[in-house]
Order: structure tokens, then sequence, then C-alpha cells
């Protein structure tokens, strides 16, 4: 396992609930991965001198207790699997005593950038050690579209939204779905589809539904076909 120390920080917490939210774990979780890759020497360098890239295609985040202001944490990720043009990685992060806060399972593409076409994952696993799958409770990555959709007031991608392949950041959508939960609603599971890349300038049109204590988050592009599909699972907590 693959594994760096933090401590959370003032700008990463929800200040209505005073804990990390899903995408500032999810943040966590993909630093640590970028920060593997660049230590073995397979990071972005080498990615573009190979044009290639890995495409994330599905999020599956369980978090077992809330995270707070000023807690030591470590992260840790590592690789478990490579099928076909497929990567699957977990991640988990865990307290100064040890304890497991939160987890993930994620589904990583591997694409050709020129022909931006899926490729087989190399016979060496892309020069990654596997190790073993967390044992956690593992979800089919599509995500079911509800019936009972609100429209919201659409919103451009801005310039902070996007990271160095010029596509929305992965935990970017995990960010505009999270204006969309109420202000007491506590986020203990989360899924994540990601469909298709949203660049510079496009408009989000999103969608919102709230089913058996879910909310379901569908942000839309101008056609109606989804960039990305985020299913939230928790309760509301009342004020203390």
């Amino acid at each position: 396992m693959y594994t760096f120390d933090s401590r959370i920080r003032y700008t990463e917490i929800n200040h209505y609930k005073g804990t990390l939210d899903p995408s500032s774990i999810i943040n966590y979780f993909q630093d640590c991965s970028t920060f593997q890759s660049e230590d073995l020497n397979l990071g972005r360098s080498y990615l573009e001198m190979k044009k290639r890239i890995w495409l994330l295609a599905s999020w599956n985040l369980q978090i077992l207790r809330q995270a707070t202001l000023g807690e030591y944490i470590t992260i840790g990720t590592w690789p478990y699997a490579f099928k076909g043009f497929y990567g699957y990685r977990n991640f988990i992060m865990k307290d100064k005593e040890k304890n497991v806060i939160a987890i993930a399972d994620s589904i990583w593409v591997y694409m050709d950038v020129d022909n931006k076409c899926p490729l087989r994952v190399p016979k060496d696993n892309g020069g990654y050690v596997l190790e073993p799958a967390y044992p956690m409770e593992y979800k089919d990555r599509k995500i079911a579209i509800p019936d009972n959709l609100q429209s919201h007031l659409s919103f451009p991608v801005i310039k902070s939204n996007i990271d160095s392949y010029h596509h929305v950041n992965n935990g970017q959508y995990v960010k505009m779905a999270e204006e969309f939960l109420p202000d007491n609603y506590i986020v203990t599971h989360m899924r994540v589809e990601y469909k298709t890349q949203a660049l510079l300038g496009d408009i989000i049109y999103p969608k919102v539904s709230f089913r058996n204590n879910k909310y379901y988050i569908i942000l839309d592009s101008e056609e109606g076909k989804p960039y990305a599909v985020i299913e939230f699972d928790g309760y509301r907590k009342d004020k203390e």
C-alpha cells in the first residue's frame, strides 16, 4: 500500500457540518494515487510521453466516520486488478489511532490520447504491483437514473473546475453535486458514474431526485446526455 500523512485543514471542511465532504475525501484519494504514480515514475510526464491517460469511470465511497477539523490522517491506495482496459483501485483513510474512517473502490479506463479509445492494460500491469482487494461492499458502477427528476438552474464550467487534462476534474463533479444536498444531510455512502467529459465553457444542467433517503444528482449536457451521475446515501441530522 502506498500512503501519505496529512491533517484536515480549515479549507477542506463543510462549515455547516464541520466535517469533510465526500468531495474533500475524493481529493485526498486522487492526490494519493497521483503521488504513487509520480513516485513510481508513472505519472503525468510518463503518460504524456506514452500518449496514454487513466480516466476515472466510477467511485464507490463508504464513510465510516465523519472526519473533523485538525485530525491527523493517513491516506492509502493500491491497485487490486487489471482486466482488459480497466484498472481497479482501492483507497483508505485512517485516523491517528489507525481506525479506518473512509474506504473506496474505483474503476479506471486506460486510454489512447490520440485515438481517444480504450487500450488493453500492458501485461506488466502498467508498472503497478497488485495487492488484495479491500473487504468492503462492492457495488455496480452503473447507477439507475430515477424518473422523478427536478431540473435546476444551469451553470457553466469555469476554469477552477478544469484539471491538467483540460476537462472537469472528477472531484469537481462531486463538489457540484454537493450543492444540492440539504445542510443537515450526512453522507455515509456515495457512488459516482462518469459518462462524458465536460470542458471549459460547457453548460451543466443539474437534475435532482430524492428517493428512499438517497439523493440522485444528474449533471446533464445541453443535449440531455449526463456528464456524471451521483448517488448520495445518508441521513438527516437534527441540530444539536
